[in-house]
């Protein structure tokens, strides 16, 4: 089994980056296989909502890290989002990568377990998670918890291993992800079932 863990931060090594290690270790002794994977710090396109990506060859732009990362999720168990807080919310980059890479590989990643992760340096991390955790719960993909949010604070790494209740909540997050996946590899129960998709705006 093996998760991803997606850094949504424009910095490798910094504040998210040492919060999803955090994470990766505890999957790590529960015999569960990581990959840390960068979104980097190139420019990033925005949906254009051309419906390219229907064709199921992936978004249509090729030149950034969606398709790249859309195929790292479709071969996960499990996924993990981690993002630092900007103005209230994730990255806009990365934000912009989730928006693509869900809409043209959705179906492949429903009911993969997942959950999210932020780093702050005071506030701001709920509303993140919040934002994170959307795009989870329109995709049937259950949420893994932790014992709080998953957030950790600090302004530099030194700082969020210093946060010892924020750590805490990493390993717990990775011990949790570790037992559901677990969980389900050891009842292949069917999926549910699922209806037709209905789709309605507020104006019918």
């Amino acid at each position: 089994m093996k998760v991803l863990l997606i850094n949504g931060s424009p910095h490798a090594t910094g504040c998210t980056f040492t919060a999803l290690s955090e994470v990766a270790k505890a999957l790590n002794e529960q015999g569960i296989e990581t990959q840390i994977f960068h979104i980097g710090n190139k420019p990033v396109r925005g949906c254009i909502a051309c419906s390219g990506c229907s064709l199921g060859n992936g978004c249509v732009f090729g030149d950034d890290a969606a398709n790249e990362m859309g195929a790292l999720m479709v071969a996960a168990d499990g996924i993990i989002v981690g993002s630092p807080v900007y103005y209230a919310g994730p990255n806009g980059a990365l934000c912009a990568l989730l928006d693509r890479a869900f809409q043209s590989i959705g179906r492949k990643i429903a009911y993969k377990p997942a959950a999210a992760v932020v780093s702050a340096r005071r506030s701001g991390t709920t509303a993140t998670f919040d934002r994170l955790n959307k795009y989870f719960t329109i995709n049937k993909m259950p949420i893994v918890s932790s014992q709080y949010w998953n957030g950790v604070h600090g302004f530099t790494p030194e700082d969020v291993e210093k946060d010892e209740e924020g750590l805490q909540t990493m390993r717990t997050l990775g011990y949790n992800m570790a037992w559901m996946l677990k969980n389900i590899e050891k009842g292949k129960e069917p999926l549910p079932q699922a209806e037709p998709r209905k789709r309605t705006n507020f104006i019918q």
